[in-house]
């Protein structure tokens, strides 16, 4: 079985009247409140709020420029609002979002179109010809109204285009690398309400119960795009429409069965013959875009097509392909058959999601045969790579958080050696090396605090420049590494040095990496330990030195607030570190 999670979205939905904007504006405490609507609907709302209403604000505009909410927010200060009554389109419910994610008031939005995005946490805005888009709960509406009766007047060709675009909402959860049983089950029903309504609606524009399939359906249609990741249908509109100033919902109807085709999904001819057959228009070119213009976007073929109008082509079903790799692990053992599932599945949803090109991809498998060429014995590339992407220290808070009256673990790291030199008690591992002496006074108890005796200890740790010893090829013999056993106390007494920060190894395929994205290498200061014994849990786990460097920004992630412990100064400069291990029996 596939695993999956679904939050049922939190709006309140209520299909009734305009008149009881009053009402649900009392539900949410609301006293003063900033209206949000042209002169279409803007005097009924305000009738409606009565003295609730402290402002109007008729200025809304598409793709949401950030001028626009600047001057909207000057007017809730100026009238002390709490709250946004928005009615209208998707730009009047955009403007309602942009002014609560920067004042957190409550929105109440009664929408007079089939846009859907009144349901979503999803806000995008524009600012100097570039729309970003952005995905936070601070944004998603407490309370949707919808009022059939306000959409009877809507002129068929924007009833057609926003109808298509919470279409392209229904479809892209369709898609979506997180889908789930649930928001199949909505997307299915929305696109069999939407299909259904927007024909009817356009032979007949005062259809009520066309009119009322189709708002059910943009509702549904919103509410899944809710719960999935947006793909490559909303990245393009988006960034065409901030771009070049497109027409939203304009944009979505033309690019959707463009983009379903380019997505493998089968119904892709059936919703470009239901685009045809209505007034809207049918390319980027009746847009306004030229050749020119989407020369170097991406997906330039896609465009291409879309531009003039052209029948889309239809590739092989993508989720066929996925299936039927996924298909192929049936006889594999019960958990390697998950494993394997999970990973095709994330994999391919990634690749679809972030359209992977060949390039990229090829990229990818270059990067991953570097980093193999560079591993050997002493230096663990892909353990790098793991680490520093945070992965080793998932598996870590996987594996070892089930036990949470123990010391917490901490990743390995590439610099193991397995069956370290077994060493006495007392014993000084930087004989004869620079740096500020340590001395060491270590107990591994139980969970009940009671001593545990003749336990192994591995400890290692790098020199005062940041090498361990394996880095080191002319050091004769292990430096700075060694086996201990507790004695009868659960006692480990050591000298040493005190460790610095050092960069990781950086000049192979993982150093790239992080030059690429402007991370730096380093770990802050620590001590490696390895604690076993049969019948015990063993614990792997560091030291940091308290106040040592990059504790905030450790680049393996590996830093926990538990293990920062002081390397206390003496009066002879000597540095003393005590601590306290404490580790569970394997059962625990």
């Amino acid at each position: 079985m596939t695993s999956f999670s679904y939050a049922a979205n939190p709006v309140r939905v209520v299909f009734g009247s305009l008149r009881a904007l009053g009402e649900e504006a009392d539900r949410l405490g609301l006293g003063r409140v900033l209206l949000v609507a042209g002169s279409r609907f803007g005097d009924r709302a305000a009738d409606a709020l009565g003295s609730r209403l402290a402002a109007r604000f008729a200025g809304a505009a598409m793709h949401t420029p950030v001028d626009v909410t600047e001057r909207a927010l000057k007017v809730v200060a100026e009238h002390g609002a709490d709250g946004v009554v928005a009615v209208g389109g998707g730009s009047a419910t955009g403007l309602a979002k942009a002014i609560a994610l920067r004042t957190g008031l409550p929105q109440l939005v009664v929408p007079t179109t089939y846009a859907g995005s009144e349901l979503t946490s999803v806000l995008g805005e524009t600012a100097d010809g570039r729309k970003t888009t952005q995905r936070t709960p601070k944004v998603r509406p407490e309370t949707v109204l919808y009022d059939v009766g306000l959409t009877l007047g809507l002129p068929v060709s924007t009833s057609a285009a926003s109808g298509l675009n919470a279409l392209a909402h229904a479809v892209e959860a369709r898609y979506a690398p997180d889908a789930n049983p649930m928001t199949d089950l909505l997307a299915a029903e929305a696109v069999r309400l939407l299909t259904g309504a927007l024909p009817r609606i356009a032979a007949d524009p005062s259809d009520v119960d066309a009119r009322t399939d189709a708002l059910r359906g943009a509702w549904l249609a919103g509410t899944c795009l809710d719960a999935v990741q947006m793909g490559l249908h909303h990245r393009l509109c988006h960034h065409l429409g901030g771009k070049f100033g497109l027409p939203h919902a304009e944009t979505h109807a033309v690019l959707l069965p463009y983009v379903m085709a380019h997505q493998g999904l089968s119904d892709a001819a059936d919703v470009f013959e239901l685009a045809a057959s209505l007034p809207i228009p049918h390319s980027l070119g009746e847009l306004g875009l030229t050749e020119a213009d989407i020369a170097g976007e991406p997906e330039a073929e896609l465009l291409r097509q879309a531009l003039d109008g052209t029948r889309p082509a239809s590739p092989p079903s993508l989720k066929a392909l996925t299936k039927q790799v996924t298909d192929s692990f049936a006889g594999a053992p019960d958990r390697v058959r998950e494993l394997l599932t999970d990973l095709v599945e994330t994999l391919h949803g990634y690749a679809i999601r972030t359209d992977l090109t060949q390039d990229e991809w090829e990229y990818a498998i270059g990067f991953l045969t570097r980093a193999g060429h560079i591993t050997t014995d002493t230096r663990q590339e892909f353990i790098l790579l793991s680490d520093t992407l945070g992965v080793s220290s998932v598996v870590d808070v996987l594996t070892n958080s089930r036990t949470p009256d123990t010391t917490p673990s901490a990743v390995l790291g590439p610099f193991y050696v397995d069956g370290p030199p077994e060493t006495p008690q007392g014993a000084n591992l930087a004989e004869g090396l620079p740096g500020t002496p340590l001395e060491a006074d270590i107990r591994v108890t139980n969970t009940d605090d009671e001593p545990v005796a003749d336990a192994v200890v591995d400890v290692w740790q790098s020199n005062e420049d940041g090498f361990y010893d394996v880095q080191l090829p002319d050091l004769d013999g292990p430096v700075l590494r060694a086996r201990f056993r507790t004695d009868a106390g659960g006692r480990l007494r050591f000298r040493s040095i005190v460790p610095s920060a050092y960069p990781i190894p950086a000049d192979g395929p993982v150093g790239q990496m992080l030059d690429a994205v402007g991370r730096h290498p380093f770990r802050a200061p620590h001590v490696h330990f390895m604690i076993a014994k049969p019948g015990y849990r063993t614990l792997i786990t560091q030291l940091f030195v308290a106040g040592g460097e990059y504790l905030g920004s450790d680049t393996v992630f590996g830093v926990k607030d538990g293990l920062i412990v002081d390397f206390t100064e003496q009066p002879d400069r000597t540095r003393r570190l005590e601590f306290t291990f404490r580790i569970s029996g394997s059962g625990a």
